[in-house]
């Protein structure tokens, strides 16, 4: 009998062992599966940043480029503007001192339509006319040119019409009297013709 205790004594004991061992088995599985989950997860982790960073240097790549092109456009833009304003700027340059010398010319054609009646005065007058002429020279070499008035069809944009009146032998509209010259300087208009108008 004694020995039976002893058996059972040592099964009991080599159980808790038994158990021991396999609690330990358990124990080193689970941790293997969490580290290998861990490694996983960070293995993706470092496969999605470098993905995610390459993406963001892109992106940034892509804005700057962006940027660029934009302000290569303004910069074109400015260029073309400067380039424009420069060639206006030279084209209308003497405008301001022609516009000071049109009452200059003004005068010199009312001093030629006053009749003479003397030798003196006739020799003074082509005198004038000669001052003249060489203004008017020197102003069309800059670029101002007279508009023509008398007999054509009214234009609200070379003419400014004054003055009405009804004549039979012309057509409706047309300017029948320039009553002061107008100019042009290269395509722009100086000063309009002041006319007397047919109804």
């Amino acid at each position: 009998m004694p020995k039976k205790k002893e058996t059972l004594k040592t099964k009991e004991q080599a159980m808790p062992e038994e158990v021991d061992v396999k609690a330990t088995e358990t124990e080193e599985q689970s941790e293997a599966v969490a580290t290998e989950t861990l490694d996983t997860e960070v293995s993706t982790e470092e496969e999605t940043e470098p993905v995610d960073e390459l993406q963001e240097l892109r992106d940034q790549l892509e804005a700057e480029q962006n940027k660029y092109l934009r302000l290569l456009a303004d910069y074109d833009n400015f260029k073309r503007r400067t380039q424009k304003d420069k060639e206006l700027a030279n084209k209308f340059r003497a405008q301001s001192l022609l516009t000071d010398i049109l009452p200059v010319l003004d005068n010199f054609e009312r001093a030629l339509s006053v009749p003479t009646k003397s030798e003196e005065s006739a020799s003074l007058l082509k005198g004038v006319e000669m001052v003249q002429k060489s203004l008017v020279e020197a102003v069309k070499s800059e670029g101002l040119e007279k508009i023509e008035a008398l007999g054509q069809p009214f234009d609200p944009n070379f003419h400014q019409a004054v003055m009405q009146e009804k004549d039979d032998n012309a057509e409706a509209g047309t300017v029948l009297q320039e009553l002061q010259t107008g100019y042009l300087l290269k395509d722009r208009v100086l000063r309009p013709a002041m006319v007397k108008v047919n109804e």
